[in-house]
């Protein structure tokens, strides 16, 4: 290796494969543990009819399941499982319920950390083959939900903060790939915003605030009163202008300390808008976690030590 890639592979090797802690992976399960208990539970009332084979209205997991046949034969869906299920001589009734208990079994291990690798192997799994299987009534959460998943799935565990840990009584060490899964993370979620907010930057109506209005007036995530948002109406361009911004600049914005803090308050704040606004619950919890869990840590780690270092300054006796 010629020295001018020798200089390039030390640094390179330092930035993919920093020395980290494991409050990253803290956050992410504990994050996706609670996201996938809200998810089981906000589709309990409706599960069996929404992945029976010929369930009740026009989109069921056999026309989901057929319309995935012509895009992939081998992408994971529940229809295998029953498929096992009939073989144990269970019914699909017994299978779907099964398949529900299981997820919400998982992702109760995950909140508390006990057989977190099995967890999130089973989450991940169960959820996906359930994502594929209502292919056509999913959206952003169910895609991003099975995307944090995969990254705790082969990201170190259990973390110190986990009940496997404090079973194990394992020694902390700083795995090598503790960082590398979290800055392959970041980069992730630098790429989803950046062409977002490009696409939304194209589309005139992110300038006249015409996309903003129809979001918050369109059933069902018309929360707002209409003559609240008639009265404000001329927020909205400027509503819609902030938010590719913020979304176009967050690569740039996102990496240093000096305005990470902002720029992650801020895009908490716009995920936490949806929330509130459109009723968007689960979509926002699981961009907040993310967000939290890439870009985090760090900012309570030196908010502590600078506290620490005040405190030491103003000790009798420390000063120098």
């Amino acid at each position: 290796m010629t020295p001018f890639l020798e200089t390039l592979r030390k640094p390179a090797a330092a930035f993919l494969f920093p020395v980290e802690s494991d409050s990253w992976t803290f956050i992410l399960r504990f994050g996706l543990g609670a996201q996938v208990i809200l998810y089981t539970l906000s589709l309990r009332a409706d599960w069996n009819e929404l992945f029976a084979r010929t369930g009740w209205g026009l989109v069921n997991r056999e026309l989901t399941e057929a319309v995935l046949d012509v895009q992939s034969r081998f992408a994971p869906r529940l229809g295998w499982v029953v498929l096992i299920g009939d073989h144990l001589g269970l019914d699909e009734s017994t299978t779907l319920w099964t398949v529900w208990g299981c997820l919400l079994g998982a992702g109760c291990f995950l909140l508390i950390g006990f057989f977190c690798r099995a967890s999130a192997v089973t989450a991940w799994s169960l959820h996906l083959c359930a994502v594929n299987s209502e292919e056509l009534l999913s959206y952003g959460m169910d895609n991003f939900t099975t995307i944090g998943l995969f990254y705790l799935m082969l990201s170190p565990l259990p973390d110190r903060l986990s009940l496997d840990w404090q079973l194990r009584k394992q020694s902390l060490r700083h795995h090598e790939f503790l960082g590398f899964f979290r800055r392959i993370l970041q980069f992730h979620l630098c790429a989803v915003y950046f062409f977002s907010g490009a696409t939304k930057a194209v589309a005139a109506e992110w300038w006249n605030g015409t996309s903003v209005w129809r979001a918050l007036v369109s059933p069902p995530f018309d929360r707002l009163p209409p003559e609240l948002l008639v009265h404000w109406k001329f927020l909205l361009p400027l509503l819609g202008i902030s938010v590719f911004f913020l979304e176009i600049s967050y690569p740039i914005f996102i990496w240093p300390k000096r305005t990470r803090g902002i720029w992650l308050s801020c895009v908490i704040g716009m995920h936490l808008a949806l929330m509130f606004t459109m009723g968007l619950f689960l979509f926002s919890l699981i961009m907040i976690t993310l967000n939290i869990a890439a870009f985090g840590p760090e900012l309570w780690t030196l908010s502590t030590s600078q506290r620490d270092r005040s405190t030491i300054q103003i000790l009798p006796g420390k000063a120098s």
